[in-house]
């Protein structure tokens, strides 16, 4: 094992594409670099570190690579329940003399099966290049492997876009060779053909039936309500995932910044509707059946371009922050909305959604949050509660034993070293 050199520090990871899927980074590796898969408790007898995870009864699957721990549980369980047994366990394992992976497993330095080599892909789409491709209404994903040989498929905006290529071949395939070294070669499998309208709208002469996108979560019961011939989704449901608090959304919808767009489906779609929910940044959409049940589906990719007006705004806001002296900083949303030259009604709102498209940026690029500069007028100093659900949204919220202020603290010192020193 490696030497032990202090407390053992511990940051969890959500995982943007699976609720139920976690990483536990911890600040050395579990032993000595060691790869282990334990898809259930049978297989990890002779493992103390995964014999203590499972003893917690909703842990469903763990695996170990290096320093970082993943674990799956239990789709009725909850992982504000779950974190701390979950660290504390790791803390309990890794502090002990024996080998908390047993004594046979692999090191880093020996070759994954194409299982593994899938595993590991996925989790760097969902880390890395999932979060910021979710901006413009896409998603990629892994759909086998063979012999090194990596099949990936796009979704949503990605499917038909005249960037996919770029996409896929520059940012994504660049991240997954340099985390798994194991992969050939990577083949994208996607019907880009059918990627301009993939779920409704057929070109003429078209019979075949309608494919199933790749994202397809069911909406909780009740979130979505039908009243006469109007569709209404509970505010709780919908705002986290425009990115936005409830109140910020209401005012939204108000103002007319959050517009909605329905779509009725047609011979094998009959009775079905895509209810589309579009802010200045963020596309949510699903697909309701004739019964009322719903699921969610990637946002169609005209949609998926209006999301991204906003990204003028974005990089005259990165332009202008970065070129300014630490000492400056912070500066609140109103400052900034009137450095842009927006004083409307709803100017604040269109800064912050533009502040959070800078963090997705920033998580692709690994640097700290630019928008952490910027904090809202009252409170405590900091920024609005957006600037927290996004940074959960994207992995890079609080960790364990971290509160929102400290979170904040910690990215808004990295964003200041990064200005210019004070004259």
């Amino acid at each position: 094992m490696s030497e032990v050199t202090g407390p053992l520090r511990i940051r969890a990871e959500a995982s943007p594409a699976d609720p139920h899927s976690m990483r536990f980074v911890l600040d050395r590796d579990v032993q000595d670099g060691a790869l282990a898969s334990f898809p259930d408790a049978a297989a990890a007898q002779g493992a103390p570190l995964a014999e203590a995870l499972f003893a917690i009864p909703a842990v469903k699957i763990v695996d170990v690579s290096g320093a970082v721990v993943v674990v799956v549980k239990t789709d009725d369980s909850n992982w504000d329940d779950l974190k701390r047994l979950i660290a504390d366990a790791l803390r309990g394992s890794v502090a002990q003399p024996s080998a908390p992976l047993g004594q046979s497993v692999r090191t880093s330095g020996q070759a994954r099966s194409d299982g593994e080599i899938l595993l590991a892909v996925q989790d760097v789409l969902d880390r890395q290049a999932n979060p910021a491709i979710a901006a413009h209404g896409g998603h990629v994903s892994v759909t086998g492997v063979q012999n090194g040989v990596v099949s990936m498929l796009m979704s949503g905006g990605c499917q038909g876009c005249a960037a996919s290529a770029a996409t896929l071949r520059g940012g994504v395939e660049t991240m997954i060779r340099a985390a798994v070294p194991e992969v050939r070669d990577i083949i994208d499998v996607t019907d880009h053909a059918a990627g301009e309208t993939p779920y409704y709208s057929s070109g003429p002469g078209d019979e075949q039936q309608p494919k199933r996108p790749l994202l397809y979560r069911p909406v909780p019961p009740h979130a979505i309500m039908r009243e006469d011939d109007q569709f209404l989704i509970s505010p709780e449901y919908l705002a986290p995932r425009l990115g936005m608090d409830v109140e910020t959304l209401q005012a939204a919808m108000q103002s007319g910044e959050v517009v909605s767009q329905s779509e009725t489906g047609t011979e094998a779609d009959a009775g079905k509707t895509r209810l589309i929910m579009r802010s200045s940044k963020r596309v949510w959409a699903a697909e309701i059946a004739a019964d009322g049940t719903a699921h969610e589906i990637p946002a169609p990719r005209a949609a998926a371009k209006a999301a991204t007006a906003s990204s003028a705004l974005r990089d005259r806001i990165r332009t202008h922050l970065t070129d300014q002296s630490a000492a400056d900083m912070p500066i609140t949303y109103g400052q900034l909305a009137r450095v842009m030259g927006l004083y409307a009604p709803g100017s604040i709102g269109k800064v912050s959604q533009a502040l959070e498209a800078t963090m997705i940026e920033d998580v692709e690029s690994g640097a700290p949050f630019l928008a952490s500069l910027v904090v809202s007028k009252i409170g405590q100093g900091t920024p609005a509660e957006g600037f927290f659900q996004q940074a959960r949204a994207l992995g890079r919220g609080p960790g364990i034993g971290e509160d929102d202020q400290s979170c904040y603290q910690r990215e808004f010192t990295g964003a200041v070293a990064m200005l210019k020193a004070p004259v």
